[in-house]
């Protein structure tokens, strides 16, 4: 039986992943940080099927702890300080977290098993910022516009530096933004179908946004673990870009979520200033082209179905009622 160790098992992607794997039959071992309070809400329902330990990026000893306790054969690296905004107004802990820890856990890597362990690095679209080629590939040079996307950068060259230093098996992933009903609320999508949901429901009367002409590449975190795992069954390591190569404004993801509500969002949107960022990236879209044809991968869920999936978990959870049966990946 393959095992796996997952940091950030927690988060939106962690979750998703590891349900995929216990499905393909994997003995799932995730990482959690020692808190007074414990924040499994998105992996409740697997509980007594998983393992969890306690570990953290900032603590070499107890990467190499955890290393040697779950043994893994793949170890998927997706703890992060993860929210653009707050890179500025923590741009150091960001560092210490996102771009330093990643180091830390290569190098209890090379020391507990560099020649077995199998590692997935996720790197981010933030990397390019603001971009120099539309669509951006895996050879599209990078300009990071956040404390984030500079320590997203960080991880993913020094994932490179070890893969080609050490003869390591590490991959990474640069994905666009990939979402779902198990994203934060502080993340704009999310934001937004909660958003809607409220104020469908009577609770709110406005949503308040900023720059609406911001464009993104949106996907399902579900499609996205899938290629995570895909990059690590492949005989050589390498690095892929996973998007749908498709954009849309903030404001198309308003107007799709109001419609799946039945409102017209024009009533309720309100435009805040304070919200803009100090270095705004104006368009992502990336070309998975290498990912398909290396990988076999493409993204099954449009976003057009996702956004309706999270305006109606929203609806649900808000009215305390069990989130919907979301067949397969759909909706």
């Amino acid at each position: 039986m393959k095992r796996a160790l997952i940091t950030g098992i927690t988060g939106q992607d962690g979750s998703y992943l590891a349900e995929l794997l216990l499905e393909k039959g994997y003995e799932v071992h995730g990482v959690v940080r020692r808190s007074s309070t414990e924040p499994f809400e998105r992996i409740e329902h697997l509980a007594g099927k998983v393992h969890l330990h306690q570990a953290d990026l900032l603590d070499q000893l107890s990467l190499i702890d955890v290393l040697k306790v779950a043994n893994p054969h793949e170890v998927y690296n997706l703890a992060a300080m993860s929210f653009v905004p707050t890179s500025w107004k923590q741009p150091v802990l960001t560092g210490e977290y996102t771009a330093t820890g990643v180091t830390r856990m290569l190098e209890a890597i090379k020391l507990v098993g560099r020649d077995t362990i199998r590692f997935y690095q996720a790197s981010s679209s933030e990397m390019f910022g603001k971009v120099q080629a539309v669509p951006q590939t895996e050879t599209t040079p990078f300009y990071p516009r956040s404390p984030y996307g500079v320590a997203k950068l960080y991880g993913h060259w020094i994932t490179i530096n070890y893969r080609e230093s050490y003869n390591m098996y590490c991959c990474s992933g640069i994905l666009f933004n990939h979402e779902s009903e198990r994203r934060g609320k502080e993340f704009v999508t999310r934001k937004v179908t909660d958003g809607v949901a409220r104020i469908k429901l009577g609770l709110a009367t406005e949503l308040r946004l900023g720059n609406l002409d911001a464009k993104r590449d949106w996907g399902f975190a579900g499609d996205y673990v899938r290629a995570m795992w895909l990059m690590l069954q492949q005989d050589q390591p390498d690095d892929f870009v996973i998007a749908t190569n498709k954009t849309h404004t903030v404001q198309r993801l308003v107007e799709v979520a109001f419609e799946a509500a039945g409102l017209d969002w024009r009533k309720y949107v309100t435009i805040d200033q304070s919200l803009v960022r100090p270095a705004e990236v104006d368009l992502l879209i990336g070309d998975p082209e290498k990912a398909e044809k290396k990988l076999g991968w493409k993204p099954e869920v449009t976003f057009e179905q996702l956004v309706e999936r999270m305006v109606k978990a929203d609806l649900a959870r808000l009215q305390g009622k069990p989130l919907p049966d979301f067949k397969a990946r759909g909706i």
